[in-house]
């Protein structure tokens, strides 16, 4: 299960009523760093952005391509550890709006993780150290250190020890 902290909304839905939950001047901020960043081709600037300004918690070497987009309005509930690759249009939500309540969660992403194009990270959700997301796959829950996942719904396509095992017999 992911771990979100659910907030109750009466009247109109919870999107409709999005600048009682965060502040317009914050999301204004995080919109123009985050686009500055998703078009920027320079991978140490790109971090330095999203530290200093969003808060995010991004460690060293670690490489977000062209076009990722993280949380506008909570990054800084997104924690990628040191030497990971965050592929292509892969989208980091820290939050979703519902009918009758929000939920936000922390994203905790390991360390030397890789997540293929295209994929959707979740709140609340750890992604474990050396992890694998095949391209498209959207992170519903926790994926388990060294694992390689895959698909909509996510399902573990190899753990860690089927991994070690194949390369052995190579």
């Amino acid at each position: 299960m992911r771990r979100t902290t659910k907030y109750p909304v009466s009247g109109a839905n919870s999107l409709w009523q999005v600048y009682k939950t965060v502040s317009f001047w914050k999301v204004l901020k995080n919109v123009i760093i985050i686009q500055i960043g998703r078009y920027t081709p320079f991978l140490a600037v790109k971090n330095w952005l999203y530290r200093t300004f969003l808060r995010m918690k991004i460690g060293e070497k670690t490489a977000l391509a062209f076009m990722v987009m993280p949380d506008i309005m909570f990054p800084e509930k997104i924690q990628i550890g040191r030497n990971c690759i965050i592929g292509y249009n892969t989208t980091i939500l820290a939050h979703e709006y519902l009918i009758d309540e929000y939920r936000l969660g922390d994203v905790i992403i390991g360390d030397e993780v890789m997540i293929g194009a295209n994929s959707t990270v979740l709140p609340g959700v750890v992604i474990g150290d050396r992890a694998v997301v095949a391209a498209g796959t959207v992170v519903h829950k926790d994926v388990p250190a060294g694992a390689f996942v895959a698909g909509n719904p996510m399902r573990i396509v190899y753990t860690k020890e089927e991994m070690e095992r194949r390369k052995s017999e190579q």
